[in-house]
């Protein structure tokens, strides 16, 4: 299960096609899952906060997001979700691949806007509240996709490229900063190989001298690097993560919790079991038994 698996397992609503990549989807935490971990993907998302209240980390840095606000992803930024202590978060996900805007030929459109943001050149404001000039028409635009995406009509795909083409025009003209070439820190690039190899490879054995060999870095320094920047031990998040993917999996699976275990990379299944409680509060049965 990679991240994107582990997002749209839930999924409700019209599922994007090759010829049209865009989804729409409901979310909910911990109703649908416990957290999404830090990752990232090529697809520009838009994250929509309908209620409840959670923390959002868009590279590297957290930010508390409220009902009403607009989260917004360039692709190739890292980004992990979860609640704030005592709250619930639901909030739907719009994911789309800027290709499909794109002409195949090129035009100053695809020069001018599409490829700086698909290369990450131009860095978007992080969160868009409810108090922010021009916030209400790009609301609007994504109440309209929700809206054309509901409903199957021979028209459907024209209406959701225009919103999509209005809500970055209306992006693009209020907020001016946003149209500026930026230059990324490299140590984000560093962290993307880092998270995206655990992504693929979390349930087989991650060493430190395998991901310090990865990054082209010593093992000390690989150490204090990941920790620098994600502000836990490597260890320590790759547990995380693993457990992650296990309650995921005991949601959604019938397999048994040995079977789970393995395939979330825990090799010895008591500490499996002690570790998941440690985390969850209660074991891997119960909290199956729970959902």
């Amino acid at each position: 299960m990679n991240i994107l698996e582990y997002e749209t397992i839930q999924e409700t609503k019209t599922h994007g096609k090759p010829d049209f990549p865009f989804n729409i989807y409901p979310c909910s935490i911990p109703t649908d899952f416990s957290c999404v971990p830090v990752h990232w993907h090529n697809d520009m998302e838009i994250i929509y906060i309908k209620k409840g209240q959670g923390r959002i980390a868009r590279d590297l840095t957290s930010y508390t997001v409220f009902a009403g606000d607009i989260v917004l992803i360039s692709p190739g930024q890292l980004h992990g979700i979860e609640q704030s202590p005592g709250h619930t978060i639901e909030y739907e996900n719009i994911i789309f691949q800027l290709h499909m805007l794109m002409s195949q030929q090129g035009d100053l459109c695809t020069e001018q806007f599409l490829k700086p943001l698909l290369h990450q050149q131009f860095l978007l404001p992080p969160v868009i509240s409810a108090d922010t000039e021009g916030y209400t028409a790009l609301a609007a635009c994504l109440d309209e996709m929700d809206c054309y995406n509901c409903h199957e009509n021979p028209f459907r795909t024209l209406a959701l490229k225009s919103s999509i083409f209005r809500f970055l025009y209306l992006l693009f003209s209020q907020y001016p900063d946003s149209y500026t070439c930026k230059t990324r820190p490299k140590s984000l690039d560093h962290m993307k190989v880092i998270l995206k190899y655990i992504e693929n490879h979390y349930q087989e054995t991650l060493s430190v001298k395998m991901l310090a060999d990865i990054s082209g870095f010593s093992c000390s320094h690989f150490m204090k690097f990941f920790k620098q920047n994600m502000g836990v031990s490597f260890i320590e998040y790759r547990n995380d993560y693993r457990l992650t993917m296990a309650a995921r999996m005991l949601s959604v699976s019938t397999d048994t919790v040995a079977v789970i275990a393995q395939e979330a990379g825990f090799e010895n299944l008591s500490y499996f079991n002690r570790v998941f409680k440690r985390k969850y509060g209660v074991t891997p049965t119960c909290y199956r038994k729970g959902r």
